[in-house]
């Protein structure tokens, strides 16, 4: 990894930028993958699952007797770590919906907000050299409390046609019950279009690499919604002189190990802090079976040295990360300054797997600095709120003025008119 030390505040943008393809050239094949799925259904999602994943499909959905068959390939203690998993993200994810009441905003003028869950929503699962089977408790518990009525899934299968037989027990466990061999843009555009097998949601959730973020942006300009930009995995560390190095090595490499295109930074005030991790990302580093990726992602990757903690907490607000751990001394004074990041971990002992795994928290995160303005997956992510008021005829003569007057400052006198001509209607047609 790249130390810096004590950059110049004009030079951070530069060297807090995330690793990426050419966006005009990304988004040029993302949309011709798009257009042909659109176009063509089934047999264009076969064709490009044939040329990315290796594999030729007669079938592209998971078939029932498959995911019967998973939990015999799910050992016992994974079993068991999914049971608890579950029971801890559900926990946290009913604990956000809350009773809604009615408002009365003036004498007579009832107004109240209804949660309606979204009906059709659609599941990505990235599979690749690591099937997140953790991203299917994460998404599909959320849709399920919130009741949403179709819940689809789709993962790439592995070059046989197979998929991960724990995704298959998981989305069983939730009551998903279809399940689609399907990756990649492919997968995305399936999901936003329909196909002859793939049935079109009303919005998409899930992480994936810059190709799956870029058409996931693609198809909610105009087709679908989605939950956010989720490209790849990230991870700031703010760290000061009393902090564990070697805890904090294996936090760099948990997030390095994802992919070649992560990012992983320690932002520190404390020039033998980062000698210390930079030893322990070597020592660590040698005993990984995924090294030759996480070596690929460190090379993205930096260790900041700067001169206080004022530049810490302003540095990490500016590259909005996607997990952020703190784990100075004032770790909790640190954590209210923070305004722009997707998660944070708090002290030694909460590691970013945490929230990962079995924490409770939602791992399915704004990355690429759009925590800015995003948050990650929660309960609202799979609701619509529709707003309801009703007003009686003293209400309405109560704020009948300000309507009208407002209405007719904009000359829109047909508005001015709806209000007027209720006010005084006295029951008799003639009087109106």
């Amino acid at each position: 990894m790249n130390i810096l030390r004590y950059p110049d505040k004009n030079e951070w943008s530069g060297l807090l930028q995330r690793p990426e393809l050419n966006h005009h050239t990304l988004e040029e094949q993302v949309q011709l993958i798009i257009q042909d799925v659109a176009a063509n259904g089934d047999s264009a999602v076969k064709t490009y699952t044939r040329e990315f994943d290796g594999y030729d499909a007669e079938s592209l959905e998971v078939s029932r007797d498959e995911i019967r068959s998973s939990e015999k390939e799910v050992s016992l203690e994974l079993r068991k770590a999914i049971e608890e998993a579950h029971w801890n993200i559900q926990t946290f994810h009913k604990k956000q919906v809350h009773p809604q009441g009615i408002t009365v905003t003036t004498a007579g003028v009832r107004c109240w907000q209804k949660p309606v869950p979204i009906s059709k929503v659609g599941l990505y699962i990235p599979g690749g050299s690591a099937p997140l089977l953790s991203t299917v408790l994460m998404l599909g518990i959320p849709a399920k409390i919130a009741g949403c009525q179709e819940v689809i899934l789709c993962t790439p299968p592995d070059s046989s046609g197979k998929v991960s037989a724990s995704i298959l027990y998981i989305a069983s466990l939730l009551g998903i019950h279809r399940v689609f061999k399907v990756g990649g843009v492919q997968a995305i555009a399936a999901m936003a279009h329909g196909t002859e097998t793939i049935p079109k949601v009303n919005k998409i959730f899930g992480p994936g690499n810059q190709y799956v973020t870029m058409a996931k942006q693609v198809v909610s300009r105009d087709t679908v919604a989605i939950d956010m930009p989720a490209g790849p995995s990230e991870l700031a560390v703010l760290a000061d002189h009393t902090s564990n190095p070697a805890f904090i090595a294996s936090d760099l490499l948990s997030q390095a190990e994802h992919g070649p295109d992560s990012q992983v930074l320690l932002i520190c005030d404390s020039d033998e802090m980062i000698d210390r991790v930079k030893g322990e990302l070597q020592k660590q580093l040698e005993i990984l079976p995924r090294k030759e990726i996480a070596i690929q992602a460190l090379n993205n990757s930096k260790l900041i040295l700067l001169k206080n903690q004022e530049e810490m907490i302003e540095m990490v607000n500016d590259y909005a990360p996607e997990h952020l751990i703190i784990v100075t001394e004032n770790f909790a004074e640190l954590a209210e300054q923070v305004v722009n990041a997707g998660s944070v971990f708090l002290g030694d002992y909460t590691p970013e797997s945490a929230g990962d795994y079995a924490s409770g928290t939602n791992h399915t995160l704004p990355t690429n600095g759009w925590a800015h303005a995003y948050s990650g997956v929660n309960m609202d992510s799979f609701c619509k709120k529709i707003t309801f008021q009703e007003i009686s005829r003293y209400g309405l003569h109560n704020i009948g003025d300000a309507i009208m007057t407002m209405a007719e400052a904009e000359q829109l006198q047909a508005h001015s008119n709806a209000v007027s001509i209720r006010l005084k209607y006295t029951g008799d047609e003639k009087a109106v």
